[in-house]
């Protein structure tokens, strides 16, 4: 049986995972883990002069639902006002966007499902 450490090393694993994938795709990894009002940003990177907020969503199959299916308006919402909160405590002004990378699998054998510039800040 897995309990709440089980999931969250895995959480963990898969977002490093995650990392190193849009890393070998041209991006920097500027920070991870970021706690703001209202949510969490699982991956802050740098794509040239954009900085990317990045949503990793992870299932290990598609049995109940695709992973970029969990990415309702609610969960845009929080991460829309998690990335003004770190842009603010950070003080940078910059073009951004928001990903989502889709993880399917276990680690350390995933698949990857990117959108980039999936949702608009409205």
């Amino acid at each position: 049986m897995s309990g709440p450490a089980d999931a969250r090393a895995r959480g963990e694993a898969v977002e490093r995972l995650a990392a190193a994938w849009l890393t070998e795709r041209g991006l920097t990894l500027v920070a991870s883990n970021q706690h703001a009002k209202g949510g969490e940003l699982d991956l802050v990177m740098r794509d040239g002069d954009t900085l990317v907020f990045v949503e990793v969503r992870h299932r290990a199959d598609t049995r109940h639902g695709h992973p970029l299916e969990t990415i309702t308006p609610l969960k845009q919402r929080r991460l829309i006002r998690a990335a003004r909160f770190y842009l603010h405590r950070n003080g940078l002004s910059c073009p951004c966007r928001f990903d989502v990378l889709a993880a399917t699998g276990l680690p350390p054998h995933l698949e990857f499902d990117w959108v980039a510039n999936a949702f608009e800040a409205y």
